[in-house]
């Protein structure tokens, strides 16, 4: 038996395959990731990347491949619902989420101040 995942004849279609190039090719760009055809989870990263991209042109050729492919839809709302920040192909930690503190705590906080010169007059800075 045949998983959904393993079916890759849809990549037999000339027009499906050129989108799901162009798609390859912006994601590399962009994230730095190189992704194969070969990958099991191929529909499911390309969707992952689709959301997460900054760049209207491979949202729109995502937006194509899920009119001519409507079953790559059933692998785009898998998976984690808040994507993660990427630099230079790396995920990069979430900043911690702060808590309503103390005031004895915020106080503390602002009285912590450096000093710098900046265009020759000092000026306190928080830390």
């Amino acid at each position: 038996m045949v998983t959904p995942e393993a079916d890759r004849t849809w990549l037999m279609d000339h027009s499906l395959l050129r989108l799901v190039h162009q798609c390859r090719r912006l994601i590399q760009s962009e994230f730095g990731v190189k992704l194969h055809l070969t990958d099991d989870d191929l529909e499911h990263r390309l969707a992952q990347y689709a959301r997460q991209s900054r760049s209207r042109q491979l949202q729109q050729l995502w937006e194509r491949l899920l009119e001519a492919r409507p079953t790559l839809n059933d692998h785009s709302t898998d998976g984690d619902e808040r994507p993660h920040r990427v630099y230079r192909g790396r995920v990069m930690p979430e900043p911690e989420e702060t808590t309503a503190e103390s005031p004895a705590n915020n106080e503390a906080d602002s009285a912590r101040t450096r000093t710098i010169t900046y265009r020759g007059r000092k000026i306190e800075v928080p830390v």
